[in-house]
């Protein structure tokens, strides 16, 4: 597998790809989840899977846009599906939750539709769905450069008002934050990860690389920054063995990514309850 990294332009081009969403998609996953709206992201998967299928259709029906990267068309229907859930939720102030199911039934039927005009399912479609190691371009390791950077940029500046929205917004609002600007900022830059993910995960499994290092983190971790700290090591983790272990059984790194972060949450579970019993075996005595 090393020899075979040195050698081979495209298993660069994941590695370093899957190592930056690795970064970013448990750090927003941490205030995804603590905000409880963790169901956001398959929402936005799905609307990208309509972009997707809208430019792949669009490829078929349009010579002249043979060359059109499918990605950009996902992150222009990914952050406009972002918008549309700011937007619903504030028509349903009291009901807002229903503003992501609402997109995510949307998503799916448009998405199904243009799947059927675009000819059913080929092998492009299926890379986007469950990630694929040489789908990844130098074009697109640049994007999930930039995106990155740009997400470091937004938590570091917001970091305090991020914080502030995910445990008490009444208190924000005290506060003088634009919760308002702040969430659409927040709710855009995971549009863009989710986009960008995809040719690694794939858009079904995108999801859970946000939530399951985190879920994992919150189970052994005693205090914020350290939950992000132990979700971004464990998203590592997962994107390491996931590509290694998929490019060893030639099959989609999107499930083997998943699985072990699967099985890195079973760990964290076991080690907080072994810990536990101990910890409580020593009182006792």
């Amino acid at each position: 597998m090393i020899e075979s990294f040195f050698t081979y332009e495209f298993l660069q081009n994941a590695a370093l790809a899957g190592l930056m969403i690795g970064f970013v998609a448990p750090l927003l996953g941490v205030f995804i989840v603590v905000r409880r709206l963790s169901l956001i992201a398959d929402a936005l998967s799905h609307i990208t899977l309509t972009g997707i299928a809208a430019s792949l259709l669009l490829e078929k029906r349009v010579t002249a846009i043979n060359e059109w990267n499918p990605v950009y068309m996902g992150m222009v229907f990914s952050v406009t599906g972002a918008i549309l859930i700011e937007k619903l939720r504030k028509v349903y102030k009291h009901y807002e939750e229903l503003a992501i199911p609402i997109i995510l039934s949307g998503g799916i039927g448009v998405g199904v539709i243009l799947i059927s005009l675009a000819d059913g399912f080929n092998t492009d479609l299926f890379s986007y769905l469950f990630g694929s190691v040489t789908a990844v371009s130098r074009a697109d390791m640049s994007t999930v450069l930039v995106i990155t950077l740009l997400v470091l940029a937004v938590v570091l500046l917001f970091y305090k008002e991020l914080f502030v929205l995910s445990f008490d917004e009444d208190h924000a609002a005290v506060s003088g934050v634009n919760g308002k600007l702040i969430h659409l900022l927040f709710i855009v830059m995971v549009a863009l990860v989710i986009a960008s993910a995809m040719q690694i995960v794939g858009i079904l499994l995108v999801s859970a690389l946000m939530t399951l290092p985190v879920a994992a983190a919150l189970r052994i971790s005693k205090s914020f920054k350290q939950t992000i700290g132990l979700s971004i090591f464990f998203g590592e983790l997962a994107v390491i063995v996931g590509l290694i272990t998929s490019y060893q059984l030639s099959v989609p790194p999107g499930g083997t990514i998943v699985v072990t972060a699967i099985l890195i949450l079973i760990g964290a579970i076991a080690y907080r309850k072994v810990s536990g019993q101990l910890s409580l075996k020593g009182e006792t005595v």
